[in-house]
Protein backbone atom coordinates (compact mmCIF):
# COMPACT_ATOMS: atom_id res chain seq x y z
CA UNK A 1 0.00 0.00 0.00
CA UNK A 2 1.02 3.42 -0.97
CA UNK A 3 -0.38 6.53 0.54
CA UNK A 4 0.68 10.50 1.23
CA UNK A 5 0.69 11.40 4.81
CA UNK A 6 0.44 14.83 5.70
CA UNK A 7 1.00 15.48 8.70
CA UNK A 8 2.49 18.03 11.88
CA UNK A 9 4.48 17.03 14.58
CA UNK A 10 4.67 18.74 18.12
CA UNK A 11 6.45 18.86 21.12
CA UNK A 12 3.31 18.41 24.08
CA UNK A 13 3.62 21.45 26.97
CA UNK A 14 1.21 19.50 29.02
CA UNK A 15 -0.91 15.83 28.63
CA UNK A 16 -4.02 16.10 27.71
CA UNK A 17 -6.97 15.40 30.43
CA UNK A 18 -7.59 12.19 29.93
CA UNK A 19 -5.28 10.78 27.71
CA UNK A 20 -4.66 7.58 29.71
CA UNK A 21 -8.40 6.24 28.60
CA UNK A 22 -7.99 7.54 24.95
CA UNK A 23 -7.65 4.29 22.89
CA UNK A 24 -4.09 3.34 23.08
CA UNK A 25 -1.37 0.72 21.46
CA UNK A 26 2.27 -0.29 22.42
CA UNK A 27 4.37 0.34 19.33
CA UNK A 28 7.83 -1.10 19.05
CA UNK A 29 9.73 -0.06 15.97
CA UNK A 30 13.42 -1.34 14.61
CA UNK A 31 15.04 0.85 11.92
CA UNK A 32 16.71 -0.29 9.46
CA UNK A 33 19.71 -0.41 8.57
CA UNK A 34 21.44 -0.01 11.74
CA UNK A 35 24.33 1.63 10.59
CA UNK A 36 22.79 4.57 8.59
CA UNK A 37 22.08 8.04 10.48
CA UNK A 38 18.43 8.42 9.47
CA UNK A 39 17.08 4.99 8.86
CA UNK A 40 14.07 5.56 6.39
CA UNK A 41 12.69 1.32 6.55
CA UNK A 42 10.91 0.62 9.48
CA UNK A 43 9.88 -2.97 10.92
CA UNK A 44 6.45 -2.29 13.29
CA UNK A 45 4.59 -3.57 15.95
CA UNK A 46 1.49 -1.98 16.91
CA UNK A 47 -1.00 -4.20 18.89
CA UNK A 48 -2.06 -6.96 17.09
CA UNK A 49 -0.86 -5.76 14.36
CA UNK A 50 2.93 -6.43 11.96
CA UNK A 51 3.96 -4.28 9.14
CA UNK A 52 7.05 -2.84 7.38
CA UNK A 53 7.29 0.24 6.04
CA UNK A 54 9.63 2.92 4.01
CA UNK A 55 8.55 6.37 4.41
CA UNK A 56 10.20 9.44 3.00
CA UNK A 57 9.62 13.06 2.15
CA UNK A 58 8.26 13.86 -1.15
CA UNK A 59 10.13 17.18 -0.77
CA UNK A 60 13.52 17.40 0.13
CA UNK A 61 12.61 20.42 1.93
CA UNK A 62 9.24 19.44 3.88
CA UNK A 63 8.90 17.14 6.32
CA UNK A 64 5.11 17.59 6.69
CA UNK A 65 4.31 15.53 3.32
CA UNK A 66 5.79 11.54 3.00
CA UNK A 67 5.45 9.23 0.48
CA UNK A 68 5.02 5.98 2.41
CA UNK A 69 5.10 1.99 1.06
CA UNK A 70 3.58 -0.07 3.80
CA UNK A 71 3.01 -4.42 3.66
CA UNK A 72 1.38 -5.65 6.27
CA UNK A 73 2.89 -8.96 7.79
CA UNK A 74 1.31 -12.00 9.53
CA UNK A 75 2.70 -12.63 13.14
CA UNK A 76 5.20 -15.71 11.73
CA UNK A 77 6.56 -13.18 9.06
CA UNK A 78 7.35 -10.46 11.75
CA UNK A 79 8.57 -12.75 14.38
CA UNK A 80 11.92 -13.39 12.69
CA UNK A 81 12.30 -9.79 11.66
CA UNK A 82 12.67 -9.09 15.41
CA UNK A 83 16.28 -10.48 15.07
CA UNK A 84 17.34 -8.11 12.57
CA UNK A 85 20.37 -5.49 13.72
CA UNK A 86 18.51 -2.04 13.74
CA UNK A 87 17.81 0.60 15.98
CA UNK A 88 14.89 0.47 18.47
CA UNK A 89 12.35 2.83 20.48
CA UNK A 90 9.33 1.72 21.96
CA UNK A 91 5.98 4.05 22.89
CA UNK A 92 2.51 4.33 23.52
CA UNK A 93 0.38 5.89 21.25
CA UNK A 94 -2.77 7.16 22.23
CA UNK A 95 -5.17 7.92 19.57
CA UNK A 96 -8.54 10.58 19.69
CA UNK A 97 -9.73 13.17 17.29
CA UNK A 98 -8.89 17.01 17.74
CA UNK A 99 -11.12 19.43 15.92
CA UNK A 100 -11.65 16.79 13.71
CA UNK A 101 -8.29 16.19 12.78
CA UNK A 102 -6.93 12.36 13.42
CA UNK A 103 -4.61 12.78 16.54
CA UNK A 104 -1.64 10.51 17.93
CA UNK A 105 0.07 11.25 20.74
CA UNK A 106 3.59 8.79 21.73
CA UNK A 107 4.71 8.76 25.24
CA UNK A 108 7.97 7.11 24.70
CA UNK A 109 9.09 4.62 26.46
CA UNK A 110 12.43 3.14 27.97
CA UNK A 111 15.66 5.27 27.14
CA UNK A 112 13.67 7.80 25.74
CA UNK A 113 11.05 8.13 29.07
CA UNK A 114 9.54 11.78 28.96
CA UNK A 115 9.67 12.53 25.66
CA UNK A 116 5.91 12.66 24.17
CA UNK A 117 5.14 14.41 20.70
CA UNK A 118 1.75 14.42 19.22
CA UNK A 119 0.84 13.98 15.49
CA UNK A 120 -1.89 15.49 13.46
CA UNK A 121 -2.81 13.40 9.98
CA UNK A 122 -4.33 15.80 7.66
CA UNK A 123 -6.89 14.94 4.75
CA UNK A 124 -5.48 17.93 2.71
CA UNK A 125 -3.24 20.21 2.46
CA UNK A 126 -5.40 23.23 3.36
CA UNK A 127 -6.36 21.48 6.51
CA UNK A 128 -2.37 20.65 7.03
CA UNK A 129 -1.27 24.48 6.02
CA UNK A 130 -4.21 26.32 7.86
CA UNK A 131 -3.85 24.22 11.18
CA UNK A 132 -3.08 26.06 14.55
CA UNK A 133 -1.25 24.95 17.39
CA UNK A 134 -3.17 23.68 20.26
CA UNK A 135 -3.03 25.35 23.86
CA UNK A 136 -1.35 21.77 24.98
CA UNK A 137 1.32 21.72 22.32
CA UNK A 138 4.31 23.58 23.14
CA UNK A 139 6.37 23.85 19.52
CA UNK A 140 6.32 22.47 15.83
CA UNK A 141 8.74 20.31 15.20
CA UNK A 142 7.54 19.44 11.95
CA UNK A 143 10.74 20.32 10.14
CA UNK A 144 13.52 19.65 13.22
CA UNK A 145 14.61 16.33 11.53
CA UNK A 146 15.73 14.75 15.44
CA UNK A 147 12.12 14.02 16.38
CA UNK A 148 11.58 11.91 13.23
CA UNK A 149 11.41 8.34 14.02
CA UNK A 150 14.35 7.07 12.11
CA UNK A 151 16.59 9.70 14.27
CA UNK A 152 15.09 8.95 17.53
CA UNK A 153 15.70 5.41 17.58
CA UNK A 154 18.64 3.95 19.25
CA UNK A 155 19.17 7.52 21.27
CA UNK A 156 18.44 8.04 25.20
CA UNK A 157 16.51 10.89 26.29
CA UNK A 158 20.30 12.16 27.86
CA UNK A 159 21.38 12.83 23.65
CA UNK A 160 18.27 14.94 22.92
CA UNK A 161 18.38 16.90 25.68
CA UNK A 162 20.71 19.91 24.88
CA UNK A 163 17.78 20.17 22.43
CA UNK A 164 15.06 19.77 24.10
CA UNK A 165 16.60 22.13 26.78
CA UNK A 166 16.83 24.71 23.42
CA UNK A 167 13.04 24.79 23.09
CA UNK A 168 12.06 24.75 26.56
CA UNK A 169 10.79 21.41 26.88
CA UNK A 170 9.91 19.97 30.37
CA UNK A 171 9.40 16.52 30.13
CA UNK A 172 6.27 14.54 30.28
CA UNK A 173 5.11 10.83 32.15
CA UNK A 174 1.85 9.62 32.23
CA UNK A 175 0.44 9.01 35.75
CA UNK A 176 -2.74 6.55 35.73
Amino acid sequence: MIEIELERTYLVKKLPKGLSSFPHKEIIDIYIPVKADHPVLRIRKKGDLFEITKKQPIHYTDSSEQEEHTIRLSKEEFDPLTHIDGKRVRKIRYDFVYKDVKTEIDVFKDDLEGLVLVDFEFTDLNRKNSFKMPDFCLVDVTQDKIFAGGMLCGKKYSDIKPHLDELEYIGQTLVK
